[in-house]
């Protein structure tokens, strides 16, 4: 499939412009969950999951980032126990 986004003139002229907002999109599907890892490497053209995940870190997105439900979970189970 191939889909078509309009980008303003003077932004397509700078090709870091066009990789950026690939990038940004990127990310956000796969912080959403919108994309799997594998689909957000293939959108970015990564051969490998080891160079998805330097620019993961690279960007700061941190998949499956402990959150405050997990403390939560956490905390209930360790109460739980003798």
């Amino acid at each position: 499939m191939q889909i078509t986004v309009q980008i303003p003139d003077d932004l397509a002229q700078d090709p870091s412009s066009v990789r950026a907002a690939l990038e940004a999109f990127a990310i956000e599907g796969y912080r959403s969950g919108a994309l799997s890892p594998y689909q957000t490497r293939v959108l970015l053209g990564f051969e490998t999951r080891y160079e998805l995940d330097g620019f993961l870190k690279q960007h700061e997105v941190w998949a499956h980032a402990y959150s405050v439900e997990d403390l939560e979970r956490d905390r209930a189970g360790f109460e739980r126990q003798p």
